[in-house]
């Protein structure tokens, strides 16, 4: 019998990612991966890449620790011009200190997608992961755009983030072949993104590129339609959903540390649970 193509689909959200990091963190330590397939969003594609690496708690790490700091987020240097997120800073400081295990990345068998968006074309791009562009598929893919300035070039292709164009990648992981898809979302569910309310100032903001703006504009109606299709998956598709509970606090730029270890705890329980059932009290 043919092995059932099983695909991993996590949602990005900055600093909401604690979640995520919890429910891999939980499969990690249950030795739990059964995926032939990975598609991962910004924070959700580092959260994938440390639990494909086996590195349990390092993203914990990243986002209540690293993350926090100064040198990362800064209010007062965006208005002065710079970054709000410094990527630049945090990998390379992470890759200092903590750097993701690509020896172990390179034994793994599991195809790792990581999704971008081209400005260009304002296009989702869904790049294979490999050991040696690892790092900067990564940090293009959590280049979210005006908060980092820059645009990372994969391939001569400047990117940004991948939420841009594909916030939750799990249509294409069923065009892929997915039999069953395990997705894990930064929100809880009923949860549904609202349209902007001024396009006219994201079109200014990018006027330099037209089809970013315009895949910006239509984020809204894409993350929905993802949302739809976990709810409603086509006829031989089965999608398993781990959501926060409707009590995770955490925003995209929380940067409280109990409020970060507690959506972190939250996400190790819905992990446990969904692998072996509610916990006992």
């Amino acid at each position: 019998m043919a092995q059932l193509n099983h695909a991993l689909v996590v949602e990005g959200g900055a600093m909401r990612g604690i979640f995520a990091t919890g429910v891999l963190d939980a499969f990690l330590t249950a030795q739990y991966q059964p995926f032939n397939q990975c598609f991962g969003v910004s924070a959700g594609a580092t959260n994938i890449a440390a639990y494909l690496c086996g590195q349990h708690k390092r993203n914990h790490a990243v986002i209540t620790d690293y993350s926090c700091r100064p040198e990362f987020i800064n209010l007062p240097r965006f208005i002065r011009g710079g970054h709000l997120f410094d990527l630049d800073w945090l990998w390379q400081q992470t890759i200092t200190d903590i750097r993701l295990d690509l020896a172990s990345f390179t034994e793994q068998n599991c195809e790792f997608y990581i999704v971008t968006t081209a400005i260009e074309t304002g296009q989702a791009h869904y790049l294979k992961a490999t050991a040696n562009q690892l790092e900067q598929q990564l940090k293009a893919s959590c280049a979210i755009p005006i908060a980092y300035r820059d645009y990372p070039a994969i391939d001569g292709i400047a990117m940004t983030d991948g939420g841009v164009a594909d916030s939750i990648p799990v249509r294409k992981a069923y065009e892929m072949g997915a039999e069953e898809i395990t997705v894990v979302l930064s929100q809880p569910l009923g949860y549904q993104k609202k349209p902007t309310k001024m396009p006219w100032l994201i079109k200014r903001l990018y006027k330099e590129h037209p089809a970013l703006a315009r895949a910006s504009i239509m984020r809204a109606d894409n993350y929905n339609a993802s949302i739809d299709f976990i709810h409603n998956p086509p006829a031989g598709c089965k999608v398993n959903i781990i959501a926060p509970p409707l009590h995770f606090k955490v925003g995209r730029t929380t940067k409280n540390y109990s409020k970060l270890c507690d959506g972190y705890k939250m996400g190790v329980t819905a992990g446990h649970q969904f692998l072996h059932g509610p916990l006992s009290s």
